[in-house]
């Protein structure tokens, strides 16, 4: 975990400093995520789209769409994904061909119930608020609509936590550094400190609104995927 010395922006300014640096790193985003995760988020990825489990023409919006990989999966599975990110840099780099906004996903320029499904890739760490965010999806999902919700996690066990710590937080960095920003890749390990334990983020799911809350690892839980359905 981060360092109790180590200051990681709030409120706003979080909003503003994430938004930049998603700009920023926008171009080799892909290749460094290739690179840092062996190809392995491109199973996740898929994983997290099947686990919706929606039926061909579900309407899905893809929250903090970056790339477009959700977004590209979501399309060969025969969805119809809307893709929105607070990041124009990302957007412009999008290689889906799934339409796009630029927007907050704490507050979705989209109607009540429009929605069958949602997905959301490696962004619950980068918004301001989490319960906001979880309003939205249960304000913007018809009663049944899935979620699907992917994010970096650390190992319970602690000998795997240790050897995943000298990689996310030493390494990571290091090839951030070399193909892209090494700011921005040291801030990625960091910025897991935003996390609240698991149970606790599954219980406010369930406040905000959700039911048949499930939770997966990936990769000896250093990756995460929750899904749900709205009530």
């Amino acid at each position: 975990m981060v360092s109790t010395s180590e200051r990681l922006p709030q409120g706003e300014a979080k909003a503003t400093a994430v938004r930049a640096m998603f700009d920023a790193i926008a171009p080799r985003y892909d290749l460094v995520n290739r690179v840092m995760t062996f190809g392995l988020d491109r199973s996740w990825r898929r994983a997290t789209v099947a686990e919706l489990g929606l039926p061909a023409g579900s309407r899905v919006l893809d929250l903090a769409t970056g790339t477009g990989d959700l977004c590209a999966e979501a399309q060969r599975r025969g969805l119809t994904p809307i893709g929105i990110d607070l990041a124009l840099g990302m957007l412009q780099a999008s290689h889906a061909s799934a339409p796009r906004a630029q927007g907050d996903i704490t507050a979705l320029p989209v109607p009540d119930g429009v929605a069958d499904g949602a997905l959301c890739g490696f962004a619950l760490r980068n918004v301001v608020s989490l319960d906001a965010l979880f309003a939205e999806l249960a304000r913007t999902l018809r009663p049944g609509g899935r979620i699907g919700l992917l994010e970096v996690d650390r190992p319970a066990n602690p000998v795997l936590r240790f050897g995943h710590h000298l990689y996310f937080d030493r390494i990571v960095p290091v090839i951030g550094g070399l193909l892209s920003d090494r700011d921005a890749y040291r801030y990625l390990p960091a910025s897991t400190a935003y996390l609240p334990p698991r149970l606790e983020l599954l219980e406010r799911l369930g406040a905000a609104g959700f039911e048949r809350i499930e939770h997966r690892a990936f990769l000896l839980g250093s990756a995460q995927l929750i899904t749900a359905t709205r009530s």
